[in-house]
Parts: structure tokens; sequence; C-alpha cells
């Protein structure tokens, strides 16, 4: 997934590919955290789909 993690009034905003605002978090770290769960979610999600 392609975001873009922007740094406003003190926490990190994430956007994805097209600017569409995702979440926000308290630190880069969290930020990209919660980016590679919902990869995971994401991927698991499409797994049961095609089983």
């Amino acid at each position: 997934m392609n975001v873009k993690l922007s740094y406003v009034n003190g926490h990190i905003e994430v956007f994805d590919g097209v600017g569409k605002f995702l979440f926000s978090a308290d630190s880069h770290r969290e930020a990209m955290e919660e980016v590679e769960r919902g990869l995971a979610v994401t991927v698991a999600a499409e797994e049961n789909q095609a089983a």
C-alpha cells in the first residue's frame, strides 16, 4: 500500500496513494505499525474471499 505520512500539529496523519485521509497516529513508528497491521488484515481478508 502506498501511503504518505505528514507531521501535523504534533501527530502523524496518514493518507493513501490518492490523498484520502486514513488515520492519525502519535508517532511515525505507530503509524507504520498501523499501516503494516492494515496490510496484514487486507491480505487475510482477500485470501478468505478467494477460498
